[in-house]
């Protein structure tokens, strides 16, 4: 198997640091390059297909990883991951390690699956997208210069004045009004850092679990939070779960994030979901 690494060398919290000894360590058949700025992924990710490499390996984090996913949609290219991102939500979910090396070893005799990827008004995703609190998140987060899982938390607490938003949503022939904090749709099952939001999403059921954070009272919020870190926010009587291949959404505010990255839309913002379209690399082995 031929695999072409594309490493982040600014992702996170500078983990891939020191890479190359583990590459050459464990592989045989490979090539590496690092990305310069935005769009580097995506660009090679696509020539990849072009010259008949059989896997992309994503190194970062999850915005690495969704540029890297926008060039390898319907194709033969698999994609693989070594998380080193703040987040990493994907990786986690899809059970990567925590550490390069560890990572690196799942992937060596990882096996080749597909599975699903979804889009946002033509954008891909894999893991996550979302409109509202965790978008309006997002895309401060990418203001900072300290990255990390720290660093996330303390906007998240600046922030917590934020307003529910009017949402008109639409899906399988329904249309409701919702006043929400925030309308995930989730391919897997977490934001990151373990932190579980859809237990109960699968990357290979054809659907995509939208959650609906319902507006609730100011003073819960830190409660509200904890079930957040716990994996249990699920089970709040302010969350829904809808399960559906698509929504429509229209909003007065349409800036959403795709895999953790900020990306402004237009009404309607319709979700859908590419079954079986994406090849990935699943670990083998140990977290």
């Amino acid at each position: 198997m031929k695999i072409r690494f594309i490493i982040n060398p600014i992702s996170g919290t500078d983990k891939q640091k020191g890479i190359e000894q583990y590459i050459v360590k464990h592989f045989d058949d490979y090539e590496i390059f690092y990305t310069k700025k935005a769009g580097d992924a995506t660009r090679l990710s696509s020539e990849a297909t072009r010259d008949n490499i059989d896997a992309v390996i994503a190194v970062g984090g999850d915005g690495t990883v969704n540029e890297c996913l926008i060039g390898l949609v319907n194709t033969k290219t698999a994609l693989g991951i070594i998380p080193c991102g703040s987040g990493n939500g994907f990786a986690y979910h899809i059970g990567m390690g925590s550490t390069v090396e560890k990572a690196i070893i799942q992937l060596k005799n990882a096996k080749i699956e597909t599975i699903d990827s979804c889009t946002a008004n033509g954008a891909p995703f894999v893991n996550v997208s979302g409109i509202g609190f965790d978008a309006h998140i997002a895309n401060l987060f990418t203001t900072l210069k300290m990255r990390g899982i720290i660093s996330y938390v303390k906007i998240i607490l600046k922030e917590l004045s934020y307003r529910p938003q009017e949402y008109t949503i639409k899906y399988k022939g329904i249309e409701r009004k919702v006043t929400a904090y925030l309308i995930s749709c989730f391919n897997a099952s977490q934001y990151g850092n373990n932190a579980v939001i859809s237990p109960m999403a699968d990357i290979k059921d054809g659907l995509i679990d939208f959650v609906i954070v319902n507006s609730f009272p100011r003073w819960k919020i830190p409660l509200f939070l904890l079930k957040v870190a716990t994996g249990k926010v699920h089970l709040s009587k302010y969350v829904e779960i809808i399960k559906s291949p698509q929504m429509e959404i229209w909003t007065s505010n349409t800036l959403l994030h795709l895999d953790g990255e900020p990306y402004k839309a237009k009404n309607p913002v319709k979700i859908q979901l590419l079954p079986k379209s994406l090849k990935i690399l699943m670990p083998n082995g140990k977290k």
